[in-house]
């Protein structure tokens, strides 16, 4: 599914409603500094990493006690034997019709792994893989959310994610015609010190997760003054 292109002014208003949320890239700069900006799951503090600032994000992972598995552990470390040399690493806009096939495939695999066992078995799942692989590749992968997916694709497969990522291609090349920049003066000409995939991502939070849909209101972000409370 294709959807109307967010053109700068309304990522610049995106970007005032996230620039309004305490301490919102706070986690994420944490990650950054402690991974070095290149995560490897082959490393087990990385591992961990990850899963901290996935449920700092919202993903409620169970971390395990002390002598009990780890399958979030376990099942991360295998996904990333299979799939890190293979994900792409390009910036979105750059993404070919290949990049985003192994992706996707990837992206499905990561859904399904175990991170909780016992009598509650619990898969990462859609969400959070969608999630993970942007800390993976930020520049790269456009991530989403159940109401984001529901909107734009009406499912969460490998496929519908596959579709998420030709629409965030064709978001991102417009917004740089429009920019008349590579991309790199985007995040400062928006005002969000994240990529453009995550500037991308943030104007769907806005947009259908926080339901402000249509009328983004005054200059100075404050969209919910006019009739758009969610």
């Amino acid at each position: 599914m294709s959807g109307p292109l967010p053109p700068l002014a309304e990522l610049r208003r995106t970007a005032e409603v996230f620039n309004g949320f305490a301490n919102a890239d706070t986690s994420w700069l944490r990650l950054v500094t402690e991974t070095r900006s290149a995560i490897d799951l082959s490393q087990p503090a990385h591992r961990a990493i990850l899963l901290r600032w996935l449920n700092s994000w919202g993903c409620r992972i169970r971390y395990p006690r002390e002598g009990e598995p780890a399958p979030f552990d376990d099942g991360v470390r295998i996904w990333w034997e299979t799939w890190g040399s293979a994900l792409p690493a390009v910036d979105l806009a750059r993404l070919t019709d290949a990049g985003i096939d192994t992706a996707a495939r990837a992206y499905a695999d990561l859904s399904g792994v175990v991170v909780s066992a016992g009598r509650t078995r619990r898969t990462l799942g859609p969400t959070a893989a969608a999630k993970a692989l942007y800390a993976l590749r930020p520049n790269t992968i456009m991530p989403w959310d159940a109401a984001i997916a529901a909107a734009l694709h009406g499912d969460r497969d490998g496929a519908a994610f596959g579709r998420h990522l030709r629409l965030g291609r064709e978001w991102a090349t417009a917004v740089i015609a429009e920019a008349g920049d590579d991309g790199e003066k985007i995040p400062t000409l928006v005002g969000r010190p994240v990529s453009l995939a995550k500037i991308l991502d943030e104007y769907l939070y806005v947009a259908f997760t926080m339901g402000a849909k249509g009328d983004w209101g005054t200059d100075s972000g404050e969209w919910w003054k006019n009739g758009n409370r969610g």
